[in-house]
């Protein structure tokens, strides 16, 4: 290739490269003839050269060796060099480059240069890569320009001014009267300059917005010309009259308005009246009618403004474009929480864009959905999620069941239907759920004392179906654990009743032990269960002495130690069981087996006749009404029980009441069953809740508590930290 080619040679050349070898031999060859040329004297083929230097940089290849050529071409008092130097600047230069103070004194020339053109490029080239010192040095004489009579260099200097006031916001007072004074002009591209500039002042700095607030009566016109205005082919895009400015100034008002009466009351009007005289079957009627709906929000509009901006949104949800759609929820989401029952009646359209085929749309649907579950509505928008749960894309899954959960604890109907959502959640998509789901579900189960029976035979038919989520299998182990007597007494009320024998139970635990899906902590749940039963079973204690010795040697450390812990127990204990024992559970907690285990702490019962005084006690936690109350029953070297007594002072009573403890890692907690989780109002009640603590070192005692209960629809969780118990401790 000749090095004096034409640029549009050296393109088709380029373009008709085969291989990348190729393409990068004839872009070397072609850049070293033009740098020879850079150095010979003006031939006339300097802008021809620069020219296709920058194609070769919009390729990604170097080219920073033509930097000085340009300030070069900037200086040449020919227009065609001129306009390809600049155009060069703004490619190749940047405030970091030291060449860009070069061309500062020529740009100043140009902008009182006589040509409109000329002017024109250098305020681009300005607004372009202007560093900050550029900046302050020519910021007055883009305020001199913001005041000529021609509109076309007003329109490039307020764009310019823009530059300016974001590298250097200081000088925006400088430009703050003849912005105003540009608001009068006709020309729409001036106006759309002005008011951007105005936006960019008003946004930086409180007393310029306090001041362009008395402009908001001359922004309404303009805007109402705007809208009210006839078919005008200059401005006219897709039947709406310049939707450019008008965005524009919709968000200058929105900015003007936020947090202040009387310009929001000046705009209210307005707004309704865009809101409904705009065309939406149009995106450019849609822009328009998306930043109203942003506006509105965003102001102290009035309540039936705000209806019909939630309805606006709601008409987008119907709409085939899904950026619509997307930008609709996303605004959608942002007021739920204030405008929540109108956003509440479009409920249907945003269920079915859960169906949507796009990944976001689907996302931003579910988080809507999750943000309108009430207590009114629970059921039947569970339902939809359940739905959902089924066929969502794995990438949701996590967060779907998450916000169900979330959902299900704030404004579950009954424990029944919150152990049946959870328990369905688990089957349908166990495998990503949180986790701590598990010890949440054992507390919830623990809690609902009149469910054990309905819950151990509903997760034992789980268990017998599938053993491949973890989850649910762990619970159901624990759950079988707890209530086995329960499941082999084959009495459910709530549920069809199943015989279970013995062997059967003992063949599911097992099944779970040996399995190779199980997880350690999975095999873990499961050892555990069946020891628990070896207490509440009559025939098959050797069985289970059995399958508890095997992992005394297993290779994993957890359930090796389990297994000898529990050999010991069979060994050392075993003349304390009982021959058919029934209890309750204790909690979440691994429970002892029966009564007599428990004095194993030794030295907790009262002798016959022997009288005591009332324990002490002491106040640890008073709130809304409710106060609760620590006692010590019994204390001996390093155990100790101590009873938890909530009342209610309130006029109405206390629901959903649950106590969770924490202790030391040293020290062995467990927690029996409450009394019940509702405290009756005006103190005629109160719910109790007994804590077995086992201090075999000694530590100095701390207990942490945590306490959630329902008050008036509110719910209330609150953790209080004990350091000191009523009578002395260790």
């Amino acid at each position: 290739m000749s090095p004096s080619v034409r640029l549009q040679e050296m393109i088709r050349v380029i373009r008709g490269a085969r291989t990348q070898g190729e393409e990068r031999g004839v872009i070397q060859r072609e850049c070293a003839a033009i740098r020879a040329q850079f150095r010979q004297a003006d031939n006339g083929t300097r802008s021809h050269n620069l020219a296709k230097l920058l194609y070769v940089h919009m390729l990604g290849y170097p080219a920073h060796f033509g930097q000085m050529e340009c300030v070069r071409l900037i200086a040449s008092p020919r227009y065609n060099e001129k306009r390809v130097g600049y155009l060069g600047a703004m490619m190749l230069l940047d405030e970091k480059q030291d060449a860009s103070l070069l061309i500062t004194n020529s740009i100043k020339n140009d902008l009182s240069h006589s040509s409109q053109y000329v002017q024109s490029l250098a305020l681009c080239t300005l607004g372009c890569m202007g560093s900050a010192e550029m900046c302050r040095d020519l910021a007055p004489e883009i305020d001199r320009l913001l005041r000529a009579s021609n509109s076309y260099i007003k329109k490039k200097a307020a764009l310019c001014a823009v530059h300016i006031v974001r590298k250097v916001p200081e000088l925006g007072e400088l430009f703050t009267p003849a912005s105003r004074s540009l608001l009068s002009e006709k020309n729409h591209g001036v106006l759309h300059g002005a008011v951007v500039l105005i936006t960019e002042l008003c946004e930086r700095n409180p007393e310029t917005l306090e001041q362009f607030r008395k402009a908001v009566p001359e922004l309404v016109q303009i805007m109402k010309g705007l809208v009210m205005s006839g078919y005008s082919p200059e401005h006219n895009v897709a039947g709406i009259s310049d939707p450019f400015l008008q965005v524009r100034i919709l968000r200058l008002l929105r900015i003007l308005g936020r947090n202040n009466e009387t310009a929001s009351d000046a705009v209210n009007d307005l707004l309704a009246q865009v809101a409904t005289n705009t065309d939406s079957s149009k995106t450019a009627g849609s822009a328009v009618l998306y930043e109203t709906v942003l506006t509105v929000m965003d102001i102290k509009s009035e309540s039936g403004l705000r209806v019909l901006a939630v309805n606006i949104l709601g008409r987008f949800l119907l709409n085939n474009d899904r950026n619509i759609r997307y930008i609709s929820m996303t605004s959608l989401q942002k007021i739920v929480q204030t405008d929540h029952n109108a956003v509440q009646r479009h409920r249907g359209t945003i269920v079915d864009c859960l169906k949507d085929q796009d990944a976001s749309v689907k996302r931003r649907a579910l988080e809507l959905s999750l943000a309108l579950v009430s207590a009114v509505n629970i059921r039947s928008l569970m339902k939809e999620l359940l739905l959902f749960l089924s066929s969502c894309p794995p990438e949701l899954r996590a967060h779907t069941t998450s916000g169900i959960f979330n959902a299900a604890e704030r404004y579950a109907p009954s424990q029944r239907w919150h152990i049946d959502t959870i328990l369905h959640v688990l089957t349908t998509a166990g495998g990503d759920v949180r986790d701590e789901t598990v010890p949440n579900l054992i507390q919830l189960i623990t809690t609902a004392t009149e469910l054990h029976c309905y819950t151990v035979h509903k997760l034992y038919r789980a268990l017998i179906a599938d053993i491949s989520v973890q989850s649910l299998v762990q619970v159901a182990c624990w759950c079988i654990g707890e209530y086995g007597d329960l499941l082999l007494r084959g009495e459910c009320e709530e549920t069809e009743p199943v015989q279970v024998a013995e062997d059967d139970v003992l063949d599911a635990l097992e099944t779970v032990l040996q399995s190779h899906m199980s997880s350690p902590a999975t095999r873990g749940f499961a050892l555990t269960a069946t020891m628990k039963l070896s207490t509440r079973i009559t025939h098959n204690v050797d069985r289970i002495r059995s399958i508890v010795s095997i992992y005394g040697s297993c290779i994993d450390v957890e359930l090796q130690q389990r297994a000898v812990e529990y050999n010991a127990l069979f060994k050392k204990y075993d003349h304390m069981r009982y021959p058919a024992l029934s209890t309750t559970a204790l909690g979440p907690v691994s429970s002892t087996a029966g009564g007599d285990l428990l004095d194993l702490l030794g030295g907790l019962d009262v002798t016959p006749g022997e009288t005591r005084s009332l324990p002490p006690s002491v106040i640890v936690y008073e709130k809304n009404g409710v106060t609760l109350k620590l006692q010590t029953d019994r204390q001996t070297d390093t155990g100790m029980t101590i009873t938890l007594t909530a009342t209610n002072s309130t006029d109405r009573e206390i629901t959903s009441l649950t106590l969770q403890a924490a202790v030391p890692k040293s020290v062995q907690l467990q927690m029996k069953a409450p009394s019940g989780d509702v405290i009756p109002a005006h103190g005629l009640g109160q719910v109790t809740q007994t804590v077995l603590l086992n201090n075999p070192n000694k530590v100095s005692l701390k207990m942490r508590v945590r306490v959630c209960y329902t008050s008036q629809d509110f719910v209330c969780q609150d953790t209080v930290q004990i350091d000191s118990f009523p009578s002395p401790a260790w």
